[in-house]
């Protein structure tokens, strides 16, 4: 961290209106991790500031809420439209930001400027109802209203994708919002955000702030004018916010951690399966809280399918997420791939079995490239199968009954997303009504999308997000009772 002595350079914050820096003038570097260059300096702020952004937040909601739905979707139309205008200048500053290789980067900025566009029409539909009265001369409504401010936190993996399903939902409803990025990776929200103000956000409706992620919590959950936070990121950090947010009954929405099963079954092809497999466990170099992390595969098909994976993983092609076919970039930062070394070192030495990768490639001089890798004869009590790995690693299992697999698949406190991989439609139920999770892909390795709902089951969180449901997550429901006169 450091001092604001290069302004030119430095990047702001944005409250009320207006780009500033920290009112202390702290910044903070934001590092390539492909190259670990510093690629600018960013403003990073305090409570001191996430109070001034509060305000002005409570400052901009009763005028922002009372703008009808279809104003408040112009604003959020345009910025999808623009994202759209400005994908390829956002894509590569998500991947310098972040590593991901510029084709991922671009779909991440593409399926954002969707949820903008999608929130922009659902929030026209925030119905109430006509309720059939109790008693002659009597009616009951109930009406829709905004929570009112918000604070918003995401982390580093998704730096768009996780903001834009708190800011399109929450504006489209008629609240107000702070959001707060990771520090790791706020240059390409700093971006968005410029598509708004071009969209014609006014002032204060919503604000970006940076700085230390315990002091910014603690500033929405102790502040009144915050009343309610959505999180993405760890059950630990989750379960703390839900103890925070008790005194204030201030609303929750938690995104939290994931240990997704992959389940292959005999009846389909399992090289086909275990591409699927391998797009689906190394996009973002796993580095994604919905991707498979556990790989159960039926022994009749194990052998063909552990095969195929290992070969596909071989082939990826590791690199600068700027280069050309590149397809998995760097991991985010230094500690990130120094865990995914003791994940592996820990398995290894509990018998498991390497058959590809395993280590931090040697073909780069800087950056924090880990070899994509695939491992065997897995155990219950290794660090890869209790905690969840945020790393590319992928461990294969075997099973033989479909029961058997349905209660290793739920022997986790997680329960946020699960694949099965079957052409079988009695089993595709089976496993849709049998495992303990909020999203289940059946031959889909991708299954987000902004008009379904997205969360978990378990410590995986609380809440949904996208779909109808992710703007009923910032309504309040008014039932209004009327006696009319005789």
């Amino acid at each position: 961290m450091g001092t604001a002595t290069a302004a030119a350079t430095t990047k702001k914050m944005y409250i009320d209106g207006q780009w500033c820096a920290a009112q202390d003038g702290r910044t903070i570097g934001v590092i390539n991790p492909a190259t670990e260059g510093v690629i600018v300096e960013m403003a990073f702020g305090s409570r001191a500031d996430t109070k001034r952004a509060l305000a002005a937040a409570a400052k901009a909601f009763p005028g922002w809420m009372k703008q009808t739905p279809y104003e408040r979707a112009k604003v959020l139309k345009k910025t999808a439209d623009l994202m759209r205008e400005r994908a390829d200048a956002l894509a590569r500053t998500l991947t310098m930001e972040q590593g991901k290789p510029l084709a991922e980067a671009k779909a991440e900025i593409l399926h954002s400027a969707d949820t903008f566009e999608w929130f922009a029409e659902e929030g026209k539909r925030a119905y109430g109802q006509v309720i059939p009265n109790s008693q002659p001369g009597k009616r009951h409504v109930t009406l829709k209203h905004p929570v009112g401010v918000v604070g918003a936190i995401s982390p580093w993996n998704f730096p768009i994708t996780l903001q834009s399903r708190k800011i399109a939902p929450a504006l489209a409803a008629g609240c107000t919002i702070v959001s707060k990025p990771a520090s790791q990776t706020p240059l390409s929200l700093v971006q968005v955000f410029e598509c708004m103000i071009d969209a014609g956000l006014p002032a204060g409706v919503a604000n970006l702030v940076m700085g230390p992620a315990q002091d910014i919590a603690d500033e929405f959950l102790e502040n009144p004018v915050c009343r309610k936070i959505s999180f993405t990121g760890s059950t630990e950090v989750g379960k703390q916010l839900m103890r925070g947010a008790a005194d204030g009954m201030k609303r929750l929405s938690l995104e939290l951690g994931g240990h997704a099963p992959f389940i292959v079954f005999p009846d389909a092809d399992p090289e086909l399966g275990a591409k699927i497999a391998v797009t689906g466990k190394f996009r973002n170099n796993g580095q994604v809280c919905i991707a498979p992390s556990r790989f159960y595969v039926h022994k009749d098909v194990q052998k063909k399918f552990t095969e195929a994976a290992v070969e596909f993983a071989k082939a990826l092609k590791l690199g600068n997420g700027l280069d050309a076919g590149v397809e998995i970039g760097p991991m985010f930062e230094k500690r990130a791939m120094e865990q995914t070394v003791k994940l592996v070192d820990d398995a290894k030495q509990r018998g498991a079995k390497l058959l590809t990768g395993g280590k931090q490639s040697d073909k780069f001089e800087k950056g924090y490239f880990f070899e994509p890798t695939v491992l065997t004869n897995i155990s219950g009590e290794m660090k890869l199968m209790t905690e969840e790995p945020f790393a590319p690693v992928m461990p294969l299992l075997d099973f033989s009954r479909l029961d058997d697999v349905i209660a290793a698949a739920n022997n986790t406190r997680y329960g946020l997303a699960a694949y099965v991989f079957t052409n079988d439609l009695s089993i595709a139920w089976k496993m849709a009504d049998g495992i303990e999770a909020g999203i289940i892909g059946i031959n889909d390795p991708v299954p987000a999308t902004p008009q379904c709902p997205f969360g978990g089951m378990k410590e995986s969180g609380l809440g949904r997000e996208l779909g109808h449901e992710g703007l009923e997550a910032y309504l309040e429901t008014k039932y209004v009772s009327m006696k009319l006169r005789d």
